[in-house]
This record gives C-alpha cells, structure tokens and sequence, in this order.
C-alpha cells in the first residue's frame, strides 16, 4: 500500500502503484502480451485455440494477432495498449499485427534492463525516438517501386501476397489464393473500396475449390413460381415491410360487432397491400429485392407480374447489393421518377455445394467481384476469410503506396545496421537507448527463426555479417531451408506501408509505457 492510501488522501477500496512497482507491472503485462502472440509471428508460426466461457462454448482457431488480442481479456494497462497498436495495425494496413506486438515487447524488454542500470526513462525515449527516425528513412531509401511497369508491378503484388498468405492457414494453395486477392484487387483500378469485393463462405470442398466470380452473389433463394433468369435486369433494392396483408391478431385490438367486419378490415388490408405492390411494379422493373419479408400476396402478385421478388436480404448483403447495382435503398414508392434502379446484364440461380444462390452478372459498378470460399469445417472458413481479408488490405494499400520492401526480416536487419552506426557517433547514455533499439529490431528475424525451430542466434549473426560485408545485400531469413537466403530469388516481399507502421507504432506503444510512473485503480462509485 503506498503513503497516500494511509494518510486518507485516496478513498477505500482505491490502490496505487508508484515508481518502481508502477514501472514493473507495465514492463511485466506488456511482455506478458507480446510472449502471448510471439509464437504466431513467420511462416511457420503456431496457431491459438480461443475458446469463450459463454452459453455457445464458440471455438475460434486463429493465427492472426490482432484476433488473439481482440478476444483476450487482458486486465493489465500497459497490455491493453498493445491490444490496442495491435487493432489499429490491422484496420490500418492490415497485416503486421503480430509483428507490431513483437516489437513493442522487445523494446520494453530492452528498456527493462536499461532502467535497472539507473538509465533514466526519458533518456531512454530520447534515444528510441533518434533510432525510429534513423530506421524510418532507411526504410525509405531501402523500398522500391515497379509501378511504371504493370508486368513487373503485378509480380510484386503476387509476392507480397504470397508472403502475407504463407504465415497462415492458406499457405498451402498461397499461388491459388494471391491470384484470387491480386485479380479482385486490380478489379478495383486503384478506387480500394473493398466493399464491392464480397467474401462468401460455404462449408464443403477443399480450399482449393475456392474461386473468384466476376460478378455479385446474393446468399438467397429465388421465390416460388417466380423466373428463374432475367436478361436485361432493372432492379429496385428496398427495405419496407411487405407483410401485411393479414390483420395480425397478436398486436392488434379491434372492436367489432360481427366476424364480416374483421373480413372487410383484412379485405381492407389486402387492397392497401395490393396498391402498394402496383405501385412498385409502376417502376418498370423485372426484379424486387426487400431488405424484410414477402408474404404470400405479394410474391404472388409478382409472380403474376413477371418480377421476380427476393426476399430477406440481410442487411450487409443490401446496401453493398445497392452500392454494386448502382441503386438506391428505397422505402417509398409514391414518386417512381425520381428513383435510383440498380441494373444488371443478367440473373440467375446457380449452385455452390449444396446451396443454390443468386448470380448477378455484368453490374453496374465493374470494379465488383465475389470470392467464395469452400473448406472443410466453419472454423477452417471463418480463419481463411480473415488471412484473405489480411491479404486484401495489405494489396490495397501497397496499390496506393507502391514502395515495396523485401520480407523475411531484411529490412529490421538492415535497419538495426544503420541505428547502430548512429548509436557509435553518439555521445551519452542516449547511444545506450540506440544500441538497445537495434536489438530489438533483430529480434523480429530472431523470432521468424525461433518459431521454425531454427537456431536463431547463428542465422542472426549470419545476416549480420553477410549485410556487413555487402552494403546491397539481399539477405533474410529462409525458413524452408533454415538458413540466410536471397530474398529476391525466394520471392519474399512485403509492403513498405507494413514495415512502416510496425516500426512507427511499435516505438510509440513502448514509449508510451515507459512513461508510466504510478499506476492508480479507482473502485466504480457505490450507488446511494
């Protein structure tokens, strides 16, 4: 207990950490954290069981680190900005996740045994954040970029897919799976709205049976009676209730003296049902797509009118529906002029497996494609969305950013040389804080080696060496041969917006907990 509990200043039930103790539970939960996800990081990282205590006992299998953390309880402060760098690693470049984590650890490690040679914390900051700076241009002047030639610019994107894909669970068919995300990313001539690519999951087959379809699928059933092909499609997306052609006898209280008079308000019921589906069909339109249900009137009056009507598309699937048909969402129909259709060349039920869903082809926005995914079990699909997903986001971000590095701990190594040089012409303790940095940049390949069950140190030392000798050596980490291999021949690539973030992100998250000095629990004010 410190002072101030005692002296009454703080109220019960309230605890304080101050100086050394504050700065060890941060050090210590943060390290906590990054041992945690450390295991996944490489091509040949591990996967983690995350089973919740819930109702459903719900099993993810992941290998993703911003998964794991997301799904953590972690009641430690520092850990929780980890988590934290870890989220917005992945909505901002999407791959890294794990690295980021990585590095942050390594940094607090490093700065742990500083502090405990009585190197003061803001010494330390002072010379992580000259290190950073270092890096980052390295960094910049080691990227390059093909964009100016498509052929080669497409290789790129090919490489740095496989490279994302090969620490997940679609390392197996990665050819397979980065043709799928670099076609669906070129799709999209450079707009990056990954909306209009639609990820479909279907349980059966193997992954390789996985492919890419040129259009829009929609996880629905056509309705009774209605055609099943429509040519030259004129669509209107709404969402509006169209269940109400018989009075609902739970909600409603109606008064009336005879059982003819509750047949006249359902009769009452239908005509208003029917006005609003001539209304629809005023439109000019061959297909009806409603966010809510259809009862048996209406779809049969579309029957009648040659619409097919669709019923019960869930929401997600509707308004990216309206985004690619290039329609609106609509609720009323009274002014059919001023209304937004989505148009499409052609519609018609095909069947994934078992399932028979709808195909729109030829849509408006031709930037839109689908990928469906097939595999063994739900968790295989659910662990295959995300790696492709990762995949998708790092694509996206390298066609607006088109520098590219290569992978396999190359750039940390080349970094860590230059942050070393500036910590030899560096006076003071700052050039301590320097060399420290350095370490922990080689503890990403370090850790890429650990993970294959390779012997770290060595193949370390070896790249060290080898990029000592060659200012422009291409060495990294090749894990398939447990040795330093050539980068370019093995194909290894990544994104340099990745490497960028990992670096910037992970300096900033342990600078941020090695400000820490007292950490103080507040018990929730008690309810008069």
């Amino acid at each position: 207990m410190a002072l101030s509990q005692q002296s009454g200043i703080l109220q019960q039930g309230a605890s304080e950490e101050r100086g050394e103790n504050a700065r060890m539970a941060s050090f210590v939960g943060a390290v906590a954290v990054a041992d945690l996800v450390k295991s996944t990081l490489g091509p040949k990282g591990m996967d983690k069981i995350l089973q919740s205590m819930g109702r459903g006992q719900e099993v993810t299998i992941t290998n993703d680190g911003a998964t794991i953390l997301k799904s953590i309880y972690v009641d430690n402060p520092a850990a929780k900005v980890l988590v934290d760098i870890s989220k917005v690693q992945d909505d901002e470049v999407g791959d890294g996740t794990t690295s980021v984590v990585v590095f942050a650890g390594e940094l607090l490690r490093e700065a742990e045994l500083l502090v405990n040679q009585k190197v003061h914390p803001m010494t330390i900051i002072a010379g992580y954040r000259e290190a950073c700076d270092c890096a980052r241009s390295v960094l910049e002047l080691i990227s390059f970029n093909n964009r100016s030639d498509p052929a080669l610019f497409r290789a790129d994107l090919l490489n740095i897919a496989k490279t994302t894909l090969s620490s997940k669970i679609l390392t197996v068919d990665k050819e397979h799976f980065a043709n799928l995300a670099v076609d669906a990313i070129l799709r999209l001539k450079g707009s990056g709205n990954l909306e209009a690519i639609h990820i479909i999951k279907k349980t059966g087959g193997t992954l390789q049976e996985s492919f890419l379809d040129e259009g829009f699928i929609l996880d629905k059933k056509i309705g009774v009676g209605q055609p099943k092909r429509i040519e030259d499609a004129r669509i209107l997306v709404a969402n509006t209730p169209m269940d109400t052609d018989k009075i609902k006898i739970y909600g409603a209280r109606v008064r009336v003296d005879s059982m003819a008079k509750v047949a006249d308000i359902e009769a009452a019921e239908k005509e208003k049902m029917r006005e609003k589906v001539r209304k629809i069909i005023d439109h000019g339109i061959n297909c009806f797509i409603n966010r809510q249900l259809i009862y048996n009137l209406p779809e049969e009056m579309f029957a009648d009118a040659g619409v097919m009507a669709i019923e019960h598309a869930d929401f997600d699937g509707i308004e990216r529906l309206a985004l690619v048909l290039g329609g609106e969402i609509v609720s009323t129909f009274d002014n059919p002029d001023t209304v937004k259709l989505g148009h499409c060349k052609l519609i018609e039920e095909i069947m994934i497996g078992e399932d028979r869903l709808i195909h729109f082809s030829g849509v408006a926005l031709g930037e839109a494609c689908t990928i469906v995914l097939r595999g063994a079990s739900t968790h295989i699909l659910d662990e295959a969305e995300r790696s492709l997903h990762d995949a998708l986001c790092v694509l996206k971000e390298t066609v607006s950013d088109a520098r590219v590095v290569f992978g396999g701990g190359w750039p940390e190594i080349r970094m860590a040389k230059a942050v070393e040089e500036l910590a030899s012409r560096t006076p003071g303790k700052k050039a301590l804080a320097m060399e420290a940095f350095a370490r922990a940049l080689r503890a990403l390949p370090a850790t890429i080696c650990d993970n294959a069950g390779l012997d770290s140190a060595e193949i370390v030392a070896n790249l060290k060496a080898a990029h000592g000798a060659e200012a422009d050596s291409r060495m990294g980490v090749d894990v398939v041969r447990g040795e330093a291999g050539d980068m370019a021949e093995l194909g290894i690539y990544e994104s340099f917006r990745v490497r960028q973030q990992v670096l910037l992100s992970g300096t900033e998250a342990a600078e941020i907990i090695l400000r820490v000095d007292d950490i103080i629990k507040c018990a929730p004010r008690k309810r008069g």
